[in-house]
């Protein structure tokens, strides 16, 4: 088959230069599985070229790439419109070709880090510069992109770039720093945090806003902070630059708690594993403040986390005693006199009531899944006496509903087996699995 004309080739490159980077990652991938097509010979090699620009580009960049996200108009972080990350690059081609050059051959033949720094650190300087000076026509297009997004955007870009190499550096230590801020950690964070403030008096905030960027969970950087300021208290830090990473993580909190609130938790297994997520989110953000603070009890921050804290015990508890309900409702009794007194007995004339074990399978899943984050999140013992109780009652309502099966005395043999599977699931979800199979293999040899 014939390769595609010229023409059609640059509709192909216009379209594969504005797609997202997973977009092309992904086309990369398409075409590497079609062989030996003439026809796509010369796109496959289009975006070859432009999926090896993008990872020298990305790797240039790093220090700001995760901060070029969608219009960046965020009002809660700093962030700056995606195509910025295009637009500075073309300019950089423009600007320091052989920089460029020397980059790609660089991280091509992967030398030693150190070099590459370097050799990176220069392009972002240069880019720092026409940002700033607004020489060149990608260069002012990215500068007015990013104030369209906020006001001063093109001088927060450009602080940005000029803190970029110590942002690189910082970054291949901090994995360190947030999963253990000893001695040696302190020290590096702390002469990162200088130099950062040495290249800019404003340095400091903006240094942390980019570390932030580079988490998987940006409220981790409150561990490199309180490690540079020696787990300050809450009123020293209040009054830091640094307190809005506390405020906007204790906003994060209370945004949480007012979803959690409206979470159903009641309508399927998979609803009670979203609330039960929801719990554990919550609890490691009120766990990050109270580990990278010191709290007043009395302060301001203090008396908010307390708060949140009680508003998240409260509704784990709401939902322990609507589960006690709904197991009930789920497993119906029937009281029966047994040797002239009334004794309660599975109640298994009718079909287990679909909308009734949905609910309690629900809020069971939830109490389930929040087991690793109850005792951080201080509703451990309720919830350990809430599964006692019930453990006992399911319990019990199998060992009457397999000996009612055992002397035939069920009302109906095929409600009983409905129930005992249901009886079954909960309590593989009260125990453990292998519960749920011991249920069912003694149901099966009645």
């Amino acid at each position: 088959m014939a390769a595609l004309p010229e023409d059609k080739i640059e509709i192909v490159r216009a379209l594969v230069e504005q797609a997202p980077d997973p977009v092309v990652g992904r086309l990369q991938a398409a075409l590497a599985e079609a062989g030996g097509d003439d026809a796509l010979a010369s796109v496959r090699q289009l975006v070859d070229l432009e999926a090896d620009d993008r990872r020298v580009r990305n790797s240039v960049l790093a220090p700001i790439v995760p901060m070029c996200v969608g219009d960046g108009r965020a009002s809660d972080r700093l962030q700056f419109p995606k195509q910025v990350l295009g637009l500075i690059w073309r300019g950089l081609k423009q600007a320091a070709p052989e920089e460029v050059i020397d980059a790609r051959g660089i991280l091509h033949e992967l030398v030693g880090c150190e070099q590459s720094r370097d050799a990176f650190d220069r392009l972002t300087r240069v880019a720092a510069a026409a940002l700033r000076d607004r020489e060149g026509g990608d260069f002012v297009a990215a500068a007015e992109a990013a104030d369209a997004a906020r006001e001063g955007g093109a001088r927060l870009l450009a602080s940005c770039l000029e803190l970029a190499p110590v942002v690189r550096l910082a970054c291949q230590r901090l994995p360190e720093w947030i999963t253990r801020m000893g001695r040696d950690e302190t020290a590096q964070a702390r002469v990162s945090f200088k130099d950062a403030v040495a290249v800019r008096s404003d340095g400091g905030p903006l240094f942390f806003e980019m570390l932030s960027a580079q988490l998987a969970h940006p409220s981790h950087v409150l561990r490199v902070i309180s490690g540079v300021m020696d787990k300050p208290d809450e009123h020293y830090f209040a009054a830091s630059e640094s307190a809005v990473f506390a405020l906007r993580l204790m906003d994060e909190i209370d945004e949480g708690l007012t979803r959690l609130a409206g979470f159903d938790a009641e309508g399927s297994r998979e609803a009670g594993r979203e609330a039960a997520r929801a719990v554990e989110r919550i609890t490691a953000q009120v766990c990050e403040i109270e580990g990278a603070i010191r709290l007043d009890r009395d302060g301001g921050w203090g008396r908010r986390i307390a708060h949140q804290r009680s508003l998240l015990a409260e509704a784990v508890e709401s939902r322990l005693k609507a589960l006690e309900r709904a197991i009930a409702a789920a497993l119906p009794m029937r009281q029966e006199r047994v040797a002239g007194r009334l004794k309660p007995v599975p109640r298994v004339d009718r079909a287990p009531d679909p909308v009734a074990v949905g609910k309690a399978m629900g809020l069971l899943q939830f109490v389930s899944d929040i087991r690793g984050c109850a005792a951080a999140g201080g509703f451990a013992s309720s919830r350990g006496k809430t599964l006692e109780t019930l453990a006992e009652a399911v319990d019990d309502y199998v060992e009457n509903l397999l000996d009612r099966l055992r002397h035939g005395e069920a009302d109906s043999e095929g409600g009983a087996r409905a129930y005992l599977d249901v009886a079954a699931d909960f309590s593989g979800l009260i125990h453990d699995p292998r519960a749920a199979q011991v249920v069912r293999r003694r149901a099966s040899a009645c």
